[in-house]
């Protein structure tokens, strides 16, 4: 067996009952974070220009596969640039705020190791005091017990939170700029739908009252784009 594998296997042994949990909670910090990149594959099109984007638009068949669903969704079947934008908020709605809520849980996670790890800093520092207290023959081993475990509890909490801390930002980040690849894609979308819709007009549904006095057929207004 290796030396730094036999090493991390006394460290987890040494480090009191408080291991178990952190390697519980570790496993949820990084399998939270495998998630969250994942569904945030979409940030590595930010770097894309206008004009692939608008290209994109015009043929979604021509964009990246992981976007051509996407891009599909926001064009069809919709009669006005208020379907469009509808649409690019029902998208922000399924994508952006479930990333919210799982960088919310993955700051509360990383929080909580480093607790775990002080929990295990008390627990083998209580050991320590007891066995300077009790006294005897077997006490520096019970000492030596306790202070181990609450260096290698404390270490385990550490070197859990700090790259899961390191995670939680980039994800931040990523997810920061999904929502302005997204406002990117809804501005080309719309400016490539905007002559079609353009001529369109709203029917208003007069009042009673001005039902003997039609008004003249420029009343009818545009949908502002």
């Amino acid at each position: 067996m290796p030396p730094l594998l036999q090493q991390m296997i006394h460290a987890w042994s040494t480090g009191g009952w408080v291991m178990p949990a952190l390697a519980i909670l570790a496993v949820i910090i990084y399998g939270n974070a495998a998630y969250l990149m994942l569904r945030l594959r979409y940030r590595g099109l930010i770097s894309a220009s206008d004009s692939d984007v608008s290209l994109w638009v015009r043929s979604p068949e021509k964009a990246p596969r992981k976007l051509q669903e996407l891009i599909r969704y926001t064009q069809d079947e919709v009669h006005s640039l208020t379907d469009i934008e509808g649409r690019f908020r029902e998208v922000e709605s399924s994508m952006i705020s479930d990333v919210d809520r799982r960088i919310t849980f993955l700051n509360v996670l990383v929080v909580g190791a480093p607790l775990f790890g002080l929990l295990g800093t008390v627990l083998g520092m209580l050991l320590t005091f007891k066995a300077i207290g009790v006294g005897g023959g077997s006490a520096a081993e019970i000492v030596s017990k306790g202070i181990s475990e609450a260096l290698v509890a404390t270490q385990t909490g550490m070197m859990v939170a700090i790259p899961g801390l390191v995670v939680a930002y980039v994800a931040k980040r990523w997810r920061n700029e999904l929502v302005a690849f997204l406002a990117r894609l809804e501005c080309i979308t719309l400016r490539h739908f905007r002559p079609e819709f353009h001529g369109m007009t709203r029917v208003f549904k007069r009042p009673a009252s001005s039902r003997n006095n039609p008004a003249p057929a420029s009343a009818a207004s545009p949908i502002s784009a």
